[in-house]
């Protein structure tokens, strides 16, 4: 431990001996609930980005990973009526949006020709769509781009619809990815303990039920991501407690390609009067993330979410990707009040981000293969 200088830092005796064993290549350390926990309350943060930097260079090395992707959000009306969510509206409400399978297809035509490599379609669980109406969508997209790879649907979505269907997950999954559907997104899982849950998002698939979706997709070979929202009304325990779990599914299935550790924006919701956690805070969330999650590959830093300064600060913490281009095409973090109200990134700036940082850009593609141009 010479590098961290220790009688510096001043660390606890705990802190000390997970550090040490977490730096031993030799002992491949999978940290413990009760380890990870004393990271949270006692680490301090200077310590945790090099530990969880360590780490990264054992997955990825000196990579850090970027795409050319949109979103398509056909509407943000929505069934559910989460507590922590800006983005939701009822039909008829101010704000409120649909796209009809018309509308979708156009938003896709119009990118005809844009060397984007993936559709991202998530969206609020309107309450007269069903699976053929999801699958179709994905026809859609895909007839307009047949190069592109479609991403769609939360499990929260997927599960809504798929009951709605009377079949099983497998029959459903199956169905979407027949119709062209490759890989799953992550949102939905917002914090898997039953009793914070229950005051969030009480109307919501339960953590079973999300983790069920995840898992039979991982069955058929459908790559997916996974995530958590941080930073409300939750302590480190349910925030490990979440991680137990994607751990304990990804060693069974091994099919989650990325984390992303979602923060919690308070503007125009009704938990607004709680405030936000400070950037110190984020980076201690992904560097955690980063040394407990030891088995899935690929933790991002969402950069609509966090913002380009705290993105570039989180690759010192632990992340190796970084998202991608997006062209203003989501909404879902700026009606929450995210510092980048039209989110767009260039590929140069992208790749400038990462370098400032002192990492390599790679632009990949959905499954995390390079992209050469």
């Amino acid at each position: 431990m010479t590098d961290l200088e220790p009688n510096t830092l001043n660390l606890t005796p705990d802190v000390e001996r997970i550090a040490a064993a977490l730096l031993d290549p030799a002992r491949k350390y999978r940290l413990t609930d009760a380890d990870a926990l004393i990271l949270m309350r006692e680490a301090p943060v200077a310590l945790l980005g090099t530990l969880a930097v360590a780490r990264k260079r054992q997955v990825s090395g000196d990579n850090v990973y970027y795409n050319r992707n949109i979103h398509i959000e056909p509407t943000n009306i929505c069934v559910f009526k989460c507590k922590f969510c800006s983005y939701r509206r009822g039909a008829g409400e101010p704000d409120a949006w649909y796209h009809d399978l018309d509308a979708v297809e156009r938003l896709a035509t119009e990118r005809q020709g844009e060397p984007i490599t993936e559709v991202h379609i998530v969206g609020g669980v309107h309450p007269n769509h069903d699976l053929e109406y999801y699958c179709e969508m994905i026809r859609r997209v895909k007839r307009a781009l047949p190069h592109v790879a479609v991403k769609a649907y939360t499990a929260v979505e997927l599960h809504y619809i798929i009951e709605k269907a009377g079949i099983s997950l497998e029959e459903g999954l199956k169905k979407l990815k027949k119709a062209g559907m490759e890989a799953i997104p992550g949102g939905g899982a917002e914090i898997f303990d039953p009793v914070i849950r229950g005051q969030i998002c009480p109307e919501k698939p339960s953590a079973e039920e999300w983790l069920a979706t995840h898992e039979a997709a991982h069955r058929l070979g459908l790559a997916t991501n996974c995530t958590i929202l941080y930073g409300h009304i939750e302590s480190y325990e349910h925030r490990i407690d979440h991680l137990r779990r994607l751990r304990e599914l990804q060693d069974r299935t091994h099919g989650f390609d990325a984390f992303i550790p979602l923060k919690y924006r308070n503007m125009h919701n009704s938990m607004s009067a709680i405030g936000e956690v400070s950037l110190p805070e984020d980076m201690k969330m992904m560097a955690v993330s980063r040394l407990y999650l030891d088995n899935i590959p690929h933790i991002k830093a969402y950069w609509p979410m966090l913002g380009i300064g705290a993105t570039e600060l989180a690759l010192s913490f632990g992340a190796d990707d970084i998202d991608g281009t997006i062209d203003d095409t989501t909404k879902i973090y700026s009606m929450a009040g995210a510092e980048d109200q039209r989110p767009r990134l260039s590929t140069e700036r992208m790749e400038q981000l990462v370098r400032a940082a002192g990492f390599v850009p790679v632009e990949r593609d959905t499954f995390y293969r390079p992209v050469l141009h």
